[in-house]
């Protein structure tokens, strides 16, 4: 993987979990960061979920079946990380 890659990777990522926060419903207690990172995986699980299901691999434009699961993927990961993170700050 190229730095090109990695940037790549790290611009995505923060679109889909910008868009994972926005499908969900409610205010999520966690920083912006996290988010990034959240989409970040969700974008490389994702990618994989979609292979396994047949999504093509070899289209011209935006893969937009792959894009949907990446954000799913990406909502439950705010969901998730929302719940855990919204419990440790309350045992404080």
């Amino acid at each position: 993987m190229t730095i090109t890659g990695i940037i790549t990777a790290i611009v995505v990522g923060a679109i889909i979990g910008a868009l994972g926060r926005l499908v969900v419903p409610g205010r999520q207690p966690i920083p912006i960061w996290l988010t990034i990172v959240i989409g970040i995986v969700a974008a490389f699980i994702g990618t994989f979920i979609a292979r396994a299901l047949g999504v093509p691999t070899a289209t011209s434009g935006i893969d937009w079946l792959e894009l949907v699961v990446q954000v799913v993927v990406a909502a439950i990961g705010v969901i998730l990380v929302s719940n855990l993170y919204g419990r440790r700050s309350v045992r404080r």
